[in-house]
């Protein structure tokens, strides 16, 4: 009876601490989900850039549906619900969203962290005859700045750097972590930025005829012209008068070439690749993705590259 007593005692105090063992995994499991940080972006390149940072320790929505044109796009009332309960709210600025003022002022800024990627960047502004069409058209732009900075992985750098601080900021106990991935993205930037500067360097022809003033960073950071045919948003048509000065530089400077963007309708763009008998490719600003690239896995790097390959066979 002693030696089962003893055996008891040993049973009883085993079950014990595997119990308290599974309690506290089940505590870690639960505490572990409770700190990964919501964090939600008002674009692609930015929930791209967030989740290569972050890692499996966020978890990134992007406001901006699959296949839709972030110009074009505006918060639902659910979408105003969620960034107020998110930790972190990452948005281009720059005037791109011309919503983000207004929904800045109705957030909750103890509980959500707002981070503007172009912080501490310097901004380009558009040309004089982007600057014209801009006039024509309400834009949602800031004056006449150039939004769209990600396109030159330098910059695209900085805006990731801003991110990654964004993190460090919220989450500080996970800053080495952060800092590795954030380390592991900058070098592939770098890669790319060097791809872009071996081809371009190159080329013979350095006129860029887009369908819109997208590229102007892109452009300017690796010695080319962009020739845009609307202004910095796709919906500003360019004036009668502008339209066939494009047409008349298209053909004195025989651009062979035009570039579409996958996001936006090519109607006015049609009308110069048709009067100069050009050959249509993409060029793809990067703002969004479509349903059938997420679904091949396609993402900024590889979209990038095949950015590269287009202009390296309309410019050589």
């Amino acid at each position: 009876m002693k030696n089962w007593s003893i055996i008891s005692i040993f049973l009883f105090v085993f079950i014990f601490l595997t119990a308290c063992s599974e309690t506290s995994n089940s505590l870690e499991k639960t505490d572990n989900k409770q700190q990964k940080l919501v964090i939600y972006t008002s674009m692609y390149p930015l929930a791209f850039f967030a989740e290569k940072i972050g890692g499996n320790l966020v978890t990134v929505h992007n406001l901006t549906p699959t296949g839709v044109e972030p110009h074009d796009y505006e918060p639902t009332q659910k979408d105003l619900i969620n960034l107020n309960k998110s930790d972190i709210f990452i948005y281009n600025g720059a005037g791109l969203e011309g919503w983000v003022d207004k929904v800045k002022t109705n957030i909750n800024t103890e509980q959500t962290l707002l981070v503007e990627s172009t912080k501490n960047i310097k901004l380009l502004t558009a040309t004089e005859e982007e600057e014209e069409d801009h006039h024509h058209h309400e834009g949602n732009h800031t004056e006449n700045v150039d939004p769209h900075v990600w396109l030159d992985p330098s910059l695209a750098k900085k805006q990731a750097e801003n991110i990654k601080q964004a993190l460090i900021q919220k989450d500080p106990k996970h800053k080495t972590l952060y800092e590795q991935n954030y380390q592991k993205l900058a070098k592939r930037l770098d890669q790319l930025d060097q791809s872009y500067q071996s081809v371009l360097s190159q080329t013979k022809n350095k006129n860029v005829l887009t369908s819109h003033a997208a590229f102007h960073y892109l452009t300017e950071r690796y010695g080319l012209k962009q020739v845009a045919i609307s202004g910095l948003s796709p919906d500003q048509e360019p004036s009668p008068k502008r339209l066939k000065e494009i047409i008349q530089y298209a053909e004195q400077n025989k651009i062979k070439y035009i570039f579409f963007e996958k996001l936006v309708d090519p109607k006015i763009a049609k009308v110069v690749t048709n009067e100069i008998h050009a050959t249509a490719l993409v060029l793809d600003p990067l703002e969004g993705l479509t349903p059938d690239e997420l679904k091949k896995g396609e993402d900024y790097f590889s979209i990038s590259m095949r950015n590269l390959e287009n202009l390296k066979i309309a410019l050589q």
